[in-house]
């Protein structure tokens, strides 16, 4: 009887873990550790939460799998991220600096496929949609390193501003490529493709930016001192926003970010209301989608030869010098400060989510192969953690020399190049 209870009590830790509640406990002992521990050795949280994911996949020591759990509060703290970049936009200064947030968001769209490409396509020696897919891959990038620029107080920058309004833009043009290409593989680039994500997109529109915050004004105006009731309420026009997206051919992050914009004049900075939805997110959600991001890389792969590991090592450079060279553009042409380059680079430099999904939807559409789905592995890694740094590096110093306040001009004592 003893030995029986024994045996049932050890079969709870066997690996991987697939108990629900020991997996929980597991996931909030990682988010509760992991920034204390790292503190000390001066590493962002962000990467703790990367790292813990690589050790506990299946890839690592293989804790945990990836299943519909993790994928639900992986999700969930994706679309968190891009609902709080909204709603915490500035948005009478991104009105006046909307000019900057275009010619960012082409910028970072523009350059890393104009790199990608041709390295795609005469270097690595792929056809042509595997070259635009992939291509197309560089210019994506999710806010990753965003919970650092909340953590220091900083989202009113300009520099942020302008990285957070580029970000849309870009994500939503790459999402219309990845549209186009597996329409063109499909053979459905008719006029009836193009009306239909035309007026998908013009619906999309009037709902999010006319008829939800009549809607969630008339709600807080009937239902007061209902704290729970409006933070469940906000919750759920995140959800209904981002599936909206989904049925109007776009990716659910788009229509999280429009829930942020559409709720931005609802929910003002200091609010109680605002400090329920960051502290959720900031405790829960957004930790979670940063060790799901951990645990879609294998390390592995680096060990697959040396044409894999090649094709790892050129996606990665590719990838981060085309973000780098936008940020130095923007800084050139808007006389930035070096930090706030740093601020957008480390911003725009991470792909994770969107990147992910682009690469998989072409990968099981045989546009791409196991080398650079392995590749883009990787690249998530070395662009997260980079991305993670270089923002936290950048916080500090601007912090430091104007507590976070907007200043669009470079500093006498700087030079455009200099870090």
């Amino acid at each position: 009887m003893n030995k029986h209870m024994f045996d049932e009590i050890l079969s709870k830790f066997q690996l991987p873990v697939t108990n629900p509640v020991l997996m929980f406990m597991l996931v909030l002992l990682i988010i509760l550790l992991s920034p204390l521990l790292l503190k000390k050795i001066r590493v962002p949280a962000v990467v703790g939460f990367i790292m813990a994911g690589i050790a506990v996949s299946p890839h690592g020591l293989n804790v945990l799998q990836k299943n519909a759990a993790t994928d639900l509060f992986s999700t969930i703290g994706l679309l968190y991220i891009m609902f709080i970049a909204g709603l915490e936009l500035d948005l009478n200064d991104f009105k006046q600096k909307k000019h900057k947030s275009l010619l960012f968001g082409f910028l970072t769209f523009s350059v890393p496929i104009l790199i990608g490409f041709p390295v795609c396509y005469y270097v690595l020696g792929y056809p042509l949609l595997t070259s635009i897919l992939t291509s197309s891959m560089f210019a994506t990038h999710t806010l990753v390193a965003y919970p650092i620029i909340s953590r220091y107080g900083i989202s009113k920058n300009e520099a942020v501003a302008v990285t957070v309004g580029g970000t849309i833009l870009t994500d939503t043009a790459v999402l219309i490529i990845l549209a186009v290409v597996m329409g063109s593989v499909a053979g459905g680039l008719t006029a009836v493709f193009w009306l239909r994500l035309t007026a998908s997109l013009i619906v999309f529109s009037l709902i999010e930016f006319i008829a939800i915050p009549r809607l969630a004004n008339w709600f807080f105006l009937r239902v007061t001192n209902e704290r729970t009731t409006h933070f469940i309420f906000i919750l759920f026009m995140v959800f209904v926003s981002a599936f909206l997206a989904q049925l109007a051919g776009i990716e659910p992050i788009v229509g999280a970010f429009a829930a942020g914009l559409a709720l931005n004049r609802l929910v003002p900075p200091g609010s109680k209301l605002m400090n329920q939805v960051q502290f959720v997110g900031n405790a829960i959600f957004i930790p979670f989608f940063l060790i799901s991001v951990g645990m879609l890389v294998d390390l592995h792969v680096l060990f697959n030869g040396y044409h894999a590991l090649m094709i790892a090592g050129v996606l990665t450079v590719v990838a981060l010098a085309g973000k780098w060279i936008s940020a130095l553009i923007t800084q050139l042409v808007f006389r930035y400060s070096n930090a706030q380059r740093g601020l957008i680079f480390g911003l725009s430099s991470s792909h994770a989510a969107a990147t992910m999904a682009i690469i998989l939807v072409g990968f099981k559409a045989r546009i791409i192969d196991g080398n650079i789905l392995n590749g883009t592995i990787i690249l998530i890694l070395m662009t997260c953690l980079v991305a993670s740094f270089a923002t936290e590096k950048a916080a500090v110093r601007i912090t430091a020399t104007d507590g976070g306040r907007n200043k669009p001009l470079l500093q006498k004592e700087e030079v455009n190049t200099g870090s």
